[in-house]
């Protein structure tokens, strides 16, 4: 429509959601991607080209960054998977606008803790300690 705008959403305004997990705010997610693997495939009485056909899906690794509070919520979800009992949660990560609505969101389907960092400390330094989780999941969708 004429005088529509459509601007294109900011990266730095998003929350998380994960079932059961109450963790507060995060300064940063990334690695959320599907990709397909290629399969070459070629008859002896075809030409030298082969045929390309789809494989499987992958889903990259999602790395969740926060800055540490007494919050334990995802260190116990990863400290569980370590003894043995993973719990596969949906995550959703959503995009808000600049009057605070949401207006994207991507959930994340069984998806469960594969990497758990603490924060580095430095006695001269002023950053915030920052903790992050890596999660790997199953699949992912974009629901709006």
């Amino acid at each position: 429509m004429p005088g529509e705008r459509n601007d294109p959403y900011r990266n730095f305004r998003f929350r998380v959601e994960m079932e059961g997990i109450q963790q507060a705010g995060f300064s940063e997610v990334s690695g959320f991607e599907a990709s397909l693997d290629v399969i070459e495939y070629r008859e002896g009485n075809e030409v030298i080209t082969p045929r390309k056909l789809p494989g499987l899906a992958k889903y990259g690794n999602i790395t969740l960054k926060w800055g540490a509070t007494d919050s334990l919520d995802l260190f116990d979800w990863m400290q569980a998977c370590i003894e043995g009992t993973v719990e596969r949660k949906t995550v959703t990560i959503i995009a808000i606008d600049e009057e605070g609505g949401d207006v994207a969101t991507w959930q994340v389907i069984e998806a469960w803790p594969v990497k758990y960092s603490a924060p580095s400390f430095n006695g001269t330094g002023s950053e915030v300690a920052i903790e992050f989780v890596e999660l790997a999941h199953e699949g992912m969708t974009r629901t709006a």
